[in-house]
């Protein structure tokens, strides 16, 4: 009777302390890093090595750039896109990139060299996108969608379900006349198909939530007020209806505009509310250079944690 009674409270403290390590177990977060709109000049091309290394040092399990590699008038050379990849794949860890409207859309531009804007997108493929993986030292497997658009990735970190759009700056190609321009006509409907085979992919998997990740800052503001740029309406429409349908959280990566930011612009079109599980992430963008680590914690109410990292040169 005596050794019961003595044993009891070191039963309960070593009950207490498994429960506790059960729960940590249980517990766990994952890390992937955000960046944008650079290099832009020489500067950040001898700085950008540097960031990577800072970021690895944070133990992502990747890197995401929104595109932007270059600013928009430097030459869309093959040597330039070349020297990029290399670039790219200095990184230790995986890193992941969508095109940006100074790769190709831009290209067009007298100072730009004057290219095709199709041609320098096909370039950017065979450069970028010739094989499913991500690039850097390290790679990690993408799924592709089937096709003309190989730019168009998936793939998977912990609980959440990543989709990759080649959406660019500032109008998505859509052209300056009234009538879209053909490339636009092409290539939105399947950049459509792709979000909404993301979403759908995401529910099947009872994923806990959705990351979006492309270039352009499509507007909210505008398309709040109901003056959405022709470009963007189909696209956020769809942004729109299947955010409210996925139970889980949304969240919308993009650079362009070059103002980081962290908030939830997405208004539900029947109340003008914002959406609630719906959050955009902005890059930093020239003339300022840093990184935002997310946290993926399926135990925190929101999901999504931030750490945003202005990079300080050494």
């Amino acid at each position: 009777m005596t050794y019961r009674l003595m044993c009891r409270p070191l039963q309960t403290l070593l009950a207490g302390i498994g429960l506790l390590l059960a729960g940590y177990l249980h517990a766990e977060t994952w890390r992937f890093a955000v960046i944008g709109d650079t290099p832009y000049n020489e500067y950040e091309r001898r700085e950008l090595p540097r960031m990577l290394d800072d970021i690895a040092a944070e133990n992502p399990s990747f890197i995401v750039h929104a595109g932007d590699f270059k600013e928009g008038k430097a030459v869309c050379s093959d040597e330039l896109f070349i020297e990029r990849r290399m670039l790219f794949d200095t990184s230790s860890v995986p890193l992941l990139y969508v095109p940006g409207d100074n790769e190709w859309t831009d290209c067009r531009r007298l100072p730009a060299g004057h290219f095709d804007p199709v041609e320098r997108l096909q370039k950017l493929r065979e450069t970028f996108f010739a094989t499913p993986r991500s690039l850097g030292s390290k790679t990690l497997p993408v799924e592709r969608q089937a096709g003309a658009y190989p730019e168009h990735l998936r793939w998977r970190l912990g609980p959440v379900l990543f989709v990759s759009l080649n959406v660019p700056g500032p109008d998505n190609n859509y052209g300056l006349g009234q009538a879209p321009s053909d490339e636009f006509l092409a290539r939105n409907p399947v950049l459509i198909d792709w979000l909404r085979q993301g979403f759908a992919t995401a529910r099947r998997e009872h994923a806990a939530g959705m990351v979006i990740v492309m270039q352009a800052n499509p507007g909210f503001r505008h398309h709040a007020a109901g003056l959405t740029h022709a470009g963007f309406r189909a696209l956020l429409e769809v942004l729109s209806s299947e955010s409210l349908a996925f139970p889980g959280q949304v969240l919308l990566v993009h650079g362009d505009t070059h103002w980081q930011r962290i908030d939830h612009p997405l208004r539900d079109p029947s109340s003008h509310l914002p959406i609630a599980n719906f959050t955009r992430l902005e890059t930093f963008g020239y003339p300022l250079m840093g990184w935002v680590k997310v946290i993926v914690d399926d135990e925190h109410p929101r999901l999504f944690r931030f750490e945003v990292h202005p990079y300080r040169r050494r």
